[in-house]
């Protein structure tokens, strides 16, 4: 098998170069050509035809490749086969006419409302002042429904006067109203007397340059809190929290529009999502719990 034609030498120069390819982006880049090199059984891969590049993905597929994985190969041969039509070593693009592997929609992870409850436990074995906002960061996380980005940079004076609404700027700089029910006031009211008096116009503040909490500082608090729940930390994270929000309102009974809304979603097809894994746990009570499933098994 040959190695590395000069080809695509000269097309990793070009990534580096000219679209400041990372190391890693570039390492990533040869090894997917390499790989399709190799399937060519020494032809030279400059000259690939869409029957050579078809077999290759066929082969993927037959060999239980993820369609996702799958997807980023046929990304990489994409680029490198445009840019030998740019630069005329090719008269076409054998590429233009594939499909990408279908990706599906992965459902969201979620934590059940028992796992929540562990995670709020934990954090409230904590000392003060972090026993505060870590009650606080579950209940704007969890009760309220908040991106991280939106839940690291709150100002103080998002809730409004009454206290029953915050004000979240979210995607896009759209603002809307978060509802936050007793427990979440409750928590929001503990973390200010908690926080003390700062000059910080943020909620959460730090002493970092951007001045409040980080979504990386905020990924750890929660690992960490994870592993003190007994609660396996890669199955958690602020988007986990967000989504078990959304899931654990449907399951009660809130209606597809109102979840939404909170979630600040533009389209509704959006939170949809959330209705198949609702589907899924009703489907999978059915052949469990249904007395002719216990029948037949």
């Amino acid at each position: 098998m040959p190695r590395d034609s000069r080809h695509i030498e000269a097309f990793l120069e070009m990534m580096a170069a000219e679209r400041g390819a990372a190391a890693r982006t570039l390492a990533a880049y040869r090894a997917d050509l390499d790989d399709f090199a190799a399937f060519l059984r020494g032809a030279p891969i400059e000259g690939a035809d869409v029957a050579a590049l078809r077999g290759y993905l066929a082969r993927l597929d037959a060999a239980g490749m993820a369609p996702r994985t799958a997807a980023r190969r046929l990304s990489a041969l994409r680029q490198f086969f445009k840019f030998l039509f740019a630069e005329g070593i090719r008269s076409d693009d054998p590429t233009s006419t594939l499909d990408s592997p279908r990706l599906g929609r992965a459902l969201p992870k979620v934590l059940d409302e028992a796992e929540i409850a562990a995670l709020f436990a934990a954090a409230g074995r904590r000392d003060e002042p972090e026993r505060s906002r870590l009650l606080c960061l579950l209940e704007l996380l969890y009760g309220a429904g908040l991106r991280v980005s939106e839940l690291v940079a709150l100002p103080l004076s998002a809730a409004t006067r009454d206290g029953r609404f915050l004000v979240v700027r979210g995607k896009g700089a759209k603002e809307r109203l978060v509802p936050l029910g007793r427990p979440a006031r409750d928590a929001l009211a503990a973390w200010k007397a908690a926080r003390g008096e700062t000059r910080s116009r943020y909620l959460f503040p730090s002493r970092g340059k951007e001045g409040h909490l980080t979504r990386q500082r905020c990924f750890q608090i929660l690992k960490a809190l994870a592993v003190e729940a007994g609660i396996d930390p890669r199955r958690l994270s602020p988007h986990v929290l967000r989504h078990a929000f959304a899931t654990h309102l449907l399951d009660g009974g809130a209606d597809l529009r109102s979840v939404q809304a909170m979630l600040g979603h533009a389209d509704v097809a959006t939170t949809q999502i959330y209705t198949h894994v609702q589907a899924g746990r009703l489907r999978q009570l059915v052949e469990t719990k249904h007395p002719l499933a216990r029948k037949k098994g």
